[in-house]
This record gives structure tokens, sequence and C-alpha cells, in this order.
């Protein structure tokens, strides 16, 4: 592996009540100097969650997303609390969004989003076991919960609602864990 390039400086360009870009000026091992951007995290990282009814029905949510202005069908999600765990949160987002608890979390993956210029982070987790149990959340409105059969993925993840592609590589990381893992 090669040697990671040297920050040789380090700063903010912009600043926003969501996002904070940063500029790294950065010398390559074999000299070359380069200037990247990179948008920066603004905490611990984000949760989404697998939600499964039962072995062939996953839970999902539509709800609106300012990038697209539009609606879409996503997994839950969700911005993780300070001294949260991945498994905390996870518990936590799923019961503020589809109104379930899971019995059983099961990690799967964290996924950078975009790591030429992004920071931010997800951790994907499998729920499982779910009871009723319901959060107040910070939704602007209520999210509607869409049972989806998980057995035709590749149907599902072709609807034209369903765009997200973290959302995407969960459901493909999840269905695979649970046909070795039941």
């Amino acid at each position: 592996m090669p040697e990671k390039p040297k920050i040789l400086q380090r700063q903010t360009v912009a600043q926003s009540r969501l996002f904070r870009a940063e500029q790294l000026d950065l010398r390559f091992s074999n000299g070359v100097e380069r200037r990247y951007e990179k948008l920066c995290s603004g905490g611990p990282g984000a949760v989404l969650m697998v939600p499964m009814l039962d072995p062939n029905t996953v839970l999902m949510v539509r709800e609106y997303a300012g990038g697209l202005e539009d609606y879409h069908l996503s997994l839950p999600k969700g911005a993780m609390d300070k001294g949260e765990t991945p498994e905390q949160s996870a518990n936590r987002e799923l019961k503020e969004e589809v109104g379930y608890g899971a019995s059983k979390l099961d990690y799967l993956k964290c996924l950078h989003l975009s790591p030429s210029y992004m920071e931010h982070k997800i951790h994907v987790l499998l729920a499982r076991d779910l009871y009723p149990e319901r959060l107040a959340g910070d939704e602007p409105e209520p999210l509607e919960i869409v049972p989806c059969n998980i057995d035709d993925l590749l149907a599902l993840t072709m609807r034209d609602d369903v765009i997200e592609g973290r959302t995407i590589a969960a459901l493909f990381m999840a269905r695979a864990w649970l046909a070795r893992h039941g």
C-alpha cells in the first residue's frame, strides 16, 4: 500500500448549519501536490436499518428528500447521538421512524457515502424480532411505512421510487446475510 499523502495545510472554506467544507493541501509520496476539498462530518455518524417484520418482509419508509424535491422509498435511517453505539442509535431510530424496536440487531457494515470528497459514514444494521414501540421523532410529517417483499430483491430495487444507493446496497447485504445466517 502506498504511503499516505502529507497534509500541508487544512482550512475550513465554507460552513452552513448542516455542512462544513474543508480544503486540504496535500503532498503525495512522489512529490506531486494537490488541493482537495471535502465535506466534513458533523458528528459521530449515522445508522441505516433493514427492519425485517418477518423473514420475507422488510419495512421501508416513504419520505420527502430535499435533494430530490420529491418523495422516495428508502430504509429508515438517522444521525447517531453523541455517546450512542450504532446499535443504540438503530433501535432508537427504528422506534422513531417505524414504530418498532428490535430484539436482534446484527451489524453488517460501515459504508462511506462518497469517500473521494465526503467524510460521512453510515452504519448498516439488520433489525429482527421486531416489537411495537414508538418514540417521538424529529420528522416534519408522519412517515408512510411500506412493507415490501425482499424475496424478489431485483424487482424491489428497480422500482422507480427506490433510488438511494445506500438503501439498495443495504438490502442486498441483508439478503445475503440472511441467506447465510438465517
